[in-house]
């Protein structure tokens, strides 16, 4: 091996990265933006579960078991309901993870002159949050029944059985099976990685190729040519999508609670959004080096930001923030919401919204943006 032939290729090298000062950046930039991203949305506690309340006794004693659950720092009374509707309503949409429906004549019982429970009921399709509602819940009634229960009837908390009698109850995901958990957040993960991945190399391919230069003097204007270089992938992530929602669900025992043609409608919706991403990536990289960089500086935080593994309500405030800024945040409860609660467009209806909203504005910016590079 001659020496100086090395040192040439290697200053070569050096000086080809110092011109690719995007990827550069990126590059040096990938390890802090991770380590910070990672260390605060990597958190298994769960903490400030949102809970509604059904008080129907209205009493000193049902608002001090109320105060119960707030001062534990794991449930966050955040709505009072009126009737059991609202309160199924709410759980639906996801707005909260549990409810506590507190019976008329709950004062009566705690001074031991009556006979009513207090029921729990948690939404067990995040099987790490329904866990934590159960276990945390129990507790906070034995303490309470501790606490409020006349002398007399303590014996009964000493042989083991609660004087408080809460009864649980787990919607959607009664056994908290994981899988009915992690296997639709799956299915949209996959179609997003193959689908933003699909894209974000077609136009960079163009760039390097020479091949752009034809397309400069056609009549082909911007949005022609990025809404037709997105058609044949449309067609193919969708069959993607239908591929991986039929073994996803067929193959692991998850049944479509909700209306199949309207969650494969959806999936879709999704699906141009997520193509929209590829674009836009692939308008601004011009290099396929870069366009991957980038790829990968969206779909990994995009795991763990969108709920997809850990709870949300678990990660601090701006990183939960950052979350809504991702389109598999909503098609994630779209799936669960369909495949596990059996939704209906109406209690959807914000989501999708929001993901027609971002596959709009992505293709007016890739549009907008490849304008620019042509002018």
């Amino acid at each position: 091996m001659n020496i100086k032939r090395l040192m040439a290729v290697i200053k070569k090298e050096f000086l080809h990265i110092r011109r690719d000062r995007a990827s550069l950046i990126m590059a040096v930039m990938m390890p802090l933006i991770f380590i910070f991203l990672f260390g605060y949305a990597v958190n298994t506690d769960v903490e400030n579960i949102d809970m509604a309340v059904l008080d129907m006794d209205k009493s000193m004693e049902s608002r001090e078991l109320v105060k119960k659950f707030e001062a534990s720092n794991y449930f966050v009374p955040s709505v009072y309901v009126k009737n059991t509707g609202e309160l199924e309503r709410l759980i639906d949409t996801g707005n909260v993870k549990c409810a506590i429906i507190i019976p008329s004549g709950f004062s009566k019982t705690v001074n031991g002159f009556g006979d009513s429970n207090v029921q729990l009921i948690i939404d067990g399709v995040d099987p790490t949050i329904a866990r934590t509602a159960l276990q945390s819940g129990f507790l906070l009634s034995k303490n309470y029944s501790l606490e409020q229960l006349p002398q007399l009837q303590s014996s009964q908390l000493s042989s083991g059985e609660p004087g408080l009698d809460v009864r649980t109850k787990v919607w959607y995901n009664p056994n908290l099976e994981s899988t009915k958990f992690t296997i639709p957040g799956l299915i949209g993960l996959i179609m997003q990685n193959i689908t933003v991945i699909l894209t974000a190399f077609s136009l960079v391919r163009e760039k390097e190729r020479g091949t752009i230069e034809l397309l400069m003097v056609t009549p082909v204007k911007p949005a022609e040519l990025i809404v037709g270089k997105m058609v044949p992938y449309i067609l193919i992530g969708t069959l993607d999508f239908l591929i991986a929602l039929f073994f996803g669900t067929f193959w692991f025992d998850v049944p479509i609670a909700g209306n199949t043609l309207l969650l494969i409608l959806l999936g879709v919706i999704f699906v141009i959004c997520s193509l929209s991403i590829g674009i836009l990536i692939s308008t601004i990289a011009q290099t396929q080096a870069q366009a991957m960089q980038m790829a990968f500086l969206f779909l990994l935080p995009s795991i763990l930001l969108s709920g997809f593994i850990f709870p949300r309500e678990s990660m601090p405030f701006p990183i939960m923030v950052a979350g809504y800024f991702i389109p598999l945040t909503y098609f994630l409860k779209i799936l669960r919401g369909i495949i596990l609660k059996g939704s209906d467009f109406t209690i959807l209806a914000s989501e999708v919204y929001i993901l027609l909203a971002f596959g709009i504005a992505l293709l007016a910016v890739a549009s907008i943006s490849f304008k620019k590079r042509l002018d």
